[in-house]
């Protein structure tokens, strides 16, 4: 019998699945210790005869839509299921489309206790999912909720948040076209860029240049109006625990006026959440 690394994981994989474990009746004697091939089949939706060939070596190319549903049947958890792609010699799918993005919590407490530096999360269409306190204080138009494509044109504080407007616009498309590449038909990605593009002929004009370039680092000025000009660094890294979305940091040179600057804005801001705190007990 032939064999193959794609077919030795399948096997394998479903050997530690219980009927139980998929919400199948497990009747009378079983004589494999986890999932038969044929209910391997019914959960994914494929022939037992396709199955059969993918697990002897027969098929080694399935389809993205055949592995994906063969890591729903076996109960795959994200790496489990990357590595069913890599073996099987294609690249997966982005699975987030259609779906509320929310962030990784344990890394939104992480950020929360670097107090010198300020970090967003976006999601796969450049909503701002969450944000540090820093970051908060920071980006006082890109609070979580709101979305850096549509605050870089229809914003007008930005115009004078960015010292390059120009620049910062057309990194943000770039950044936002190789996003749209990635996922074509996702529905939020589409109509964000539809209902900015109707509203905004500079954003028309920069996606006909049709830059794509993935957020990675850069230097950007930042104007703010409680503290001035700042010279940060940025720096991009995707989350492994959640595909599609990017934690930004941001990073000032150590004795700079600028790592001054946002030490004098997290004063600022811890200032006035423990006004506001105060006032709050006052009229509770």
């Amino acid at each position: 019998m032939t064999t193959s690394r794609l077919g030795d994981y399948l096997r394998s994989r479903r050997a530690q699945v219980t009927p139980a474990d998929v919400g199948m009746p497990q009747e009378g004697q079983r004589r494999v210790p986890g999932l038969r091939r044929e209910e391997v089949a019914i959960l994914a939706r494929i022939s037992v005869d396709y199955y059969l060939r993918l697990e002897q070596g027969r098929e080694r190319r399935p389809s993205p839509q055949v592995l994906d549903a063969l890591s729903d049947a076996l109960l795959l958890d994200g790496d489990g299921r990357l590595y069913l792609y890599r073996i099987a010699g294609i690249t997966p799918l982005p699975r987030t489309e259609g779906t509320i993005e929310r962030p990784d919590l344990q890394l939104l407490a992480m950020t929360d206790l670097w107090d010198r530096t300020p970090a967003l999360i976006l999601g796969r269409a450049y909503d701002v999912l969450a944000a540090n306190a820093l970051g908060r204080a920071l980006f006082g138009h890109l609070q979580p909720g709101a979305n850096l494509l549509h605050a870089i044109f229809l914003e007008p504080s930005s115009r004078s948040f960015y010292a390059d407007w120009d620049a910062a616009a057309a990194s943000t498309v770039a950044g936002f076209r190789f996003l749209e590449g990635a996922r074509p038909h996702d529905p939020r990605i589409q109509e964000l860029l539809r209902s900015v593009m109707e509203a905004s002929n500079e954003l028309a004009d920069l996606w006909q240049r049709r830059d794509a370039r993935s957020k990675t680092h850069a230097v950007k000025v930042l104007i703010h109006p409680d503290v001035g000009e700042l010279t940060l660094r940025l720096h991009a890294f995707d989350v492994r625990s959640a595909p599609g979305q990017q934690l930004i940091v941001y990073h000032a040179e150590e004795g700079s006026r600028s790592a001054d600057a946002l030490r004098m804005l997290g004063y600022l801001a811890a200032t006035d959440t423990e006004r506001r705190d105060t006032s709050h007990r006052r009229t509770s």
